[in-house]
C-alpha cells in the first residue's frame, strides 16, 4: 500500500465518477477527479487482500473519535473482471506517534495522548476486537494533540509465538502472552500502551528485540524472570526454553524510569512523574492476570483528569459475527468479497447515507 495526501476539491458533495491518472513516486494512481494535489506521505505492507477486506468491514462499523474514520472507498475499474485496485479514503492526520516520541512533551500532553489511546482501545474491545499489535507507527496525531488508532491489529487467526519462524514485523510492543503463544485477554493491549509510554519518556524503544527470543530476553533482563505460577501456564516446549534461560532479578521502576526522564511535575493539573511511573509499573506486568485493565487504567490518577463519559462510554459498534469471519478463502474469493464491499459503499454514498448512520452491512457472502 502507498499512502498519499490529497485535497478533496468537492468537499462533501458527490461529483460524477470521473477519474484521472498520475504518477506519485513509483506508483500510478487512478483517482476520482475530486481528489487533487496528491503527494506521497508513506507506504506500508497493508496490501494483503484479507487485511483490506477486514479493514473495510470494520471501518464501516466503527465510529469513534479516537479511531481513524473511513470517508470513502472506490475503484477506478468499471467491472468485476477488470477489478484490481481499491482506494480507501481516510481522514488526514499530521504525524504518527514515531515522530511525537522524539519530542519533549509535558505531562498534560503525555497523559492526554494515553487517555485517547485507552478510549480507542476500549471502543475496539467493546466491539470484540482485541488489537494485540498496537505500535507508534499505527497511531496518528494532529497538531492539536488529538489521536486516532489507524488499524485493527492482528487477525484472530494470526499465528504467533516464541519458537515459530520469524518474519519481518515490528514486535517491540507485543505482550508476553503474544510472544509466548499463550491465551490472551483484553489487557494484552495495555502492555503495548505501557511500551509506548516508556518510549515517550525514554525516547528510545524499551524492548528492541531482533526476534521473539531476543525480545523475551530483553523483557526479563529489565523486569525480571516471572514467577513459577506464570511459567506453569506455558505450553511444555516454550516452558522448557523459558526455564532454561538465565534467571534475572530485574530492576525497580525507580531505576528503570528515574525522575530525570520525566517532564517537570505539573502545577496546573497536579500530574507528576511518580504517577506516570506508577502507571508504567501497573501496565508493564508480565503476568496478564496481575496487569491493570483498560477500565482501571482510565481511572488511574495520571489519566482520569481527562475522563469524559461520552468518550469513554461511547456506544459500542454493532459488529456482526459474519464480519469477523476469518475462514480461509482463495485470492479470487477475497476479490469477490472486496468488490462487493466497494460496490455497496458506492451505492451507499450515491443514496446519500451519511457516515455514522446504519450501513448495509448485513449482506456478507457466505
Amino acid at each position: 500500500s502507498v499512502f498519499v495526501r490529497a485535497e478533496d476539491i468537492f468537499g462533501c458533495s458527490e461529483s460524477k465518477r470521473e477519474f484521472y491518472s498520475l504518477d506519485v513516486g513509483d506508483s500510478t494512481f487512478t483517482v476520482l477527479k475530486r481528489y487533487q494535489n496528491l503527494r506521497p506521505i508513506g507506504s506500508g505492507a497493508q496490501g494483503i487482500v484479507k487485511v483490506q477486506h477486514g479493514s473495510i468491514l470494520l471501518m464501516k462499523c466503527v465510529n469513534h473519535k479516537n479511531i481513524i474514520g473511513l470517508l470513502s472507498v472506490f475503484t477506478p475499474q468499471k467491472s468485476f473482471e477488470e477489478f484490481q485496485d481499491v482506494y480507501l479514503v481516510m481522514e488526514l492526520m499530521d504525524a504518527n506517534l514515531c515522530q511525537v516520541i522524539q519530542m519533549e512533551l509535558d505531562h498534560e500532553r503525555l497523559s492526554y495522548l494515553l487517555y485517547q489511546m485507552l478510549c480507542g482501545i476500549k471502543h475496539l474491545h467493546a466491539a470484540g476486537i482485541i488489537h494485540r499489535d498496537l505500535k507508534p507507527s499505527n497511531i496518528v496525531v494532529k497538531s492539536d494533540c488529538t489521536l486516532k488508532i489507524l488499524d485493527f491489529g492482528l487477525a484472530r487467526t494470526a499465528a504467533t509465538g516464541l519458537l515459530m519462524t520469524p518474519y519481518v514485523v515490528t514486535r517491540y510492543y507485543r505482550a508476553p502472552e503474544v510472544i509466548l503463544g499463550m491465551p490472551y485477554r483484553a489487557n494484552v493491549d495495555i502492555w503495548s500502551v505501557g511500551c509506548i509510554l516508556a518510549e515517550m519518556v525514554r525516547h528510545k524503544i524499551l524492548f528492541p528485540g531482533r526476534d521473539y527470543i531476543d525480545q523475551w530476553n530483553k523483557v526479563i533482563e529489565q523486569l525480571g524472570t516471572p514467577s513459577q505460577d506464570f511459567l506453569m501456564k506455558l505450553n511444555q516446549s516454550v516452558r522448557t526454553y523459558v526455564e532454561n534461560r538465565p534467571r534475572y532479578a530485574g530492576y525497580s521502576f525507580e531505576k528503570l524510569f528515574p525522575d530525570v526522564l520525566f517532564p517537570a511535575d505539573s502545577d496546573h493539573s497536579k500530574l507528576k512523574a511518580s504517577q506516570a511511573r506508577d502507571l508504567l509499573s501497573k501496565m508493564l506486568v508480565i503476568d496478564a492476570s496481575k496487569r491493570i485493565s483498560v477500565d482501571e487504567a482510565l481511572q488511574h490518577p495520571y489519566i482520569n483528569v481527562w475522563f469524559d463519559p461520552a468518550e469513554v462510554e461511547a456506544p459500542p459498534p454493532k459488529i456482526l459475527d459474519k464480519l469477523l469471519d476469518e475462514r480461509e478463502h482463495t485470492v479470487e474469493e477475497w476479490k469477490v468479497l472486496i468488490y462487493k464491499e466497494v460496490s455497496e459503499w458506492e451505492e451507499w454514498t450515491k443514496n446519500g447515507v451519511i457516515r455514522g448512520q446504519p450501513s448495509p452491512l448485513a449482506q456478507v457472502p457466505q
